[in-house]
């Protein structure tokens, strides 16, 4: 019956790993998965985290479904969260909000819903971008080219070639974007290039499709929310999955939403409508748990202050060691510009080492990092930059 179903190649990240768990070497170091550890190399248990989710269990009652748009407190602070309590855009009514199985599922809660409404409208992701963007756009059967982002020579942005393909392109094509800590070069656009950007979306008629995995990694909660902020100040119509895995630690937990900014409350409601439709026919609704350990965390004032101070000591750690690995290269590789490791921000970067120089990092040195370079700079701890600097340096 199945004998034409060909193998599953499996996730080269997720394949990556299970490989790093399977090597017997002792000081291996594992740069490649999207998890941010502490500096002890395990994954944190947040207190905020741990203390909403004992007020939740204490309060354990019935477990029905919920709608099928998710829970209102959670979507609510959701709301929040991405566009400030008082933002006109929330007490218009034009914000519709789902709670989704992780941003993932957003994501792709979004792109069907695309591929219904906009049958002949394409996709267009930076160049690189996560390797699951495109999958999930092209499993809802749309189309997915690149617009040029990143820049090998210099390690930052090619933003005016950015602009000017954005121009050409036709009404209601759907342009992805990386609110902040961009995945997987951590370079971010500036506020003056989200302002001079947001013009072309609005002027093209370009629908704007933002991907925030990692608010508060970059400059802090509130800044790395200006994109969306200035999205929706500026009349623009888009879509934004979000995702509380990495800040709140939370990832098995699956906890996510999709929004979609509209014109007004009358097609917010509809947009929500045929949204919940899309989910219905998915998995139905979402699970109840960790969304209501995230409402807490959000909503409860001091544990929302609890969590943000140390989502602020996750963001340090990451920079200190930024700074740390950017030290050790300089000291080691001098005459070397490693600039970029302190100018990119988040979990990601680009080192710029080829294919063949990472093979050569994981077989000699057991260090792990994807194929086109990138490292998840929140693997990183006191006890491995150094010889992680070290293996680098020996491959340039």
């Amino acid at each position: 019956m199945f004998q034409h179903v060909e193998p599953f190649a499996g996730d080269p990240i997720l394949s990556l790993n299970e490989d790093f768990q399977k090597d017997p070497r002792a000081g291996k170091i594992n740069l490649s998965i999207g998890i941010y550890f502490d500096d002890a190399g395990r994954i944190p248990v947040l207190d905020s985290v741990r203390r909403a989710e004992a007020i939740v269990a204490a309060n354990v009652g019935p477990k029905p479904y919920l709608p099928i748009e998710g829970a209102a407190n959670f979507r609510s602070a959701v709301q929040g969260l991405l566009f400030g309590a008082d933002h006109e855009a929330i007490a218009a009514g034009r914000v519709a909000t789902l709670q989704t199985v992780g941003s993932s599922g957003g994501l792709k809660v979004g792109a069907d819903f695309i591929a219904r409404y906009f049958p002949g409208s394409q996709v267009w992701v930076s160049d690189p971008t996560w390797d699951n963007h495109r999958s999930m756009f092209e499993g809802a059967g749309l189309t997915v080219n690149t617009y040029p982002y990143y820049d090998a020579d210099t390690g930052g942005l090619k933003f005016d070639a950015m602009l000017s393909t954005l121009r050409g392109l036709p009404a209601k094509s759907i342009v992805l974007l990386h609110a902040c800590c961009h995945n997987p070069t951590g370079v971010d656009l500036t506020r003056a290039q989200w302002d001079a950007l947001i013009p072309v979306l609005r002027e093209r008629e370009l629908i704007a499709y933002l991907d925030l995995a990692y608010q508060g990694f970059g400059d802090g909660i509130e800044a790395d929310a200006y994109a969306v902020r200035a999205l929706a100040s500026a009349g623009v119509s888009f879509f934004i999955a979000n995702s509380f895995s990495k800040s709140m630690s939370v990832y098995g937990e699956r906890c996510g939403a999709l929004s979609v900014v509209c014109p007004d409350a009358a097609q917010a409601v509809n947009v929500l409508g045929q949204m919940k439709f899309t989910v219905r026919r998915n998995y139905s609704s979402p699970p109840i748990h960790g969304g209501q350990i995230v409402a807490t965390v959000l909503t409860d004032p001091e544990l929302r202050r609890e969590w943000e101070a140390e989502l602020g000591a996750m963001r340090e750690r990451i920079l200190a060691m930024r700074k740390k690995l950017y030290a050790v290269l300089k000291a080691k590789v001098p005459g070397r510009d490693f600039e970029y490791f302190l100018t990119q921000r988040g979990m990601f970067s680009y080192t710029g080492l080829s294919a063949a120089q990472v093979d050569t990092l994981r077989e000699q040195h057991a260090l792990y990092m994807v194929r086109s370079g990138r490292i998840c700079v929140a693997g990183l701890n006191s006890s491995n930059v150094e010889a992680t600097a070290v293996a680098i340096a020996a491959v340039l």
